[in-house]
């Protein structure tokens, strides 16, 4: 997320009312998750086993729960609970604003694109030409469309990121206030979902095809011309590559990387970054000529096992 004015350190750890270490007229362009995060920006770690990679990261500013060597050009800011105090910040920055009528604010629409009825439109949401957005729809708050785009029946186009951090007994969420991206000629099938950037942007690429009730997590880039059928569930911060097939029920991990040209056959598992050009079955999956090797022979085991 990128703010409207820059800040500087200082202003930063005045506002968290909060110690810091650093030049304190370093300046912050905006504020981002580990995954997405840019020089210039503030990220947050709150535990010592990833103090090493947000330090390393692009970051310019950490909040961080202890004092650290903090490397050169870059500054930290000592919060208790830096997991609140990245909230504090998003939510101070971009707030979440009641929706009042079926359009929000600041939403644009292209030539000869059709909005049905009880189709809700939230606030800052561009919609290019030529698209259709079906009854029962939701496109959700920083969402942008591009043009000949297809949203099913009751489909949800940018809701709340699943990001939590438990605390005692409940769980606490992320402040979401990123964009979700749908480019040229996306079709989304019926009661389909699509997870909004936490702080980044949800992007699903030109020419993409999603059947009914697919999800899609936050922050999960999705490349050009790719073919997902239904039941499909991609967890947060996956990258698909260009032209992928996943066929019916596949799940996927958080932060997995599934490169160019690859198809994954129904009900299979992807725990794993993906090379391109194969194809893979199973869960967790494998290669498909590998993984039906071990189906026949598996089959084989009860033969053998009573001829022992």
């Amino acid at each position: 997320m990128r703010f409207k004015n820059s800040l500087t350190l200082k202003e930063v750890a005045a506002f968290l009312k909060a110690s810091f270490v650093g030049d304190p007229n370093l300046t912050i362009t905006g504020i981002n998750e580990i995954h997405k995060i840019e020089s210039g920006e503030i990220v947050f770690v709150d535990h010592p086993k990833y103090y090493k990679k947000a330090l390393n990261s692009a970051a310019d500013v950490i909040l961080i729960d202890q004092e650290v060597d903090v490397p050169a050009g870059k500054g930290i800011i000592i919060c208790t609970a830096p997991f609140d105090a990245f909230n504090k910040i998003t939510r101070h920055y971009s707030p979440d604003k009641s929706w009042t009528h079926n359009t929000g604010d600041n939403f644009n629409i292209g030539e000869n694109s059709q909005i049905y009825p009880n189709a809700i439109i939230g606030h800052n949401v561009s919609i290019g030409a030529n698209c259709i957005i079906h009854a029962g729809a939701v496109i959700g708050d920083n969402t942008i469309i591009g043009d000949d785009v297809t949203v099913g029946p009751n489909s949800v186009i940018g809701h709340y990121a699943f990001y939590y951090k438990k605390k005692g007994e409940r769980f606490d969420r992320m402040h979401t206030c990123g964009r979700t991206i749908l480019e040229d000629r996306v079709e989304i099938g019926a009661l389909s979902t699509v997870d909004r950037g936490v702080t980044g942007d949800t992007t699903i690429g030109a020419g993409t095809k999603i059947d009914n009730q697919v999800h899609v997590g936050h922050d999960t880039v999705i490349g050009k011309n790719c073919l997902f059928a239904a039941n499909v569930g991609i967890a947060g911060c996956v990258i698909i590559k260009n032209n992928v097939t996943l066929w019916g029920q596949v799940g996927v991990v958080s932060d997995v990387t599934i490169e160019d040209n690859v198809t994954v056959l129904g009900q299979s598992g992807v725990g794993n970054d993906l090379q391109a050009g194969k194809t893979y079955f199973g869960s967790p999956c494998g290669e498909a000529r590998t993984k039906f090797k071990e189906l026949a022979a598996f089959k084989r085991l009860p033969s053998i096992i009573e001829n022992l």
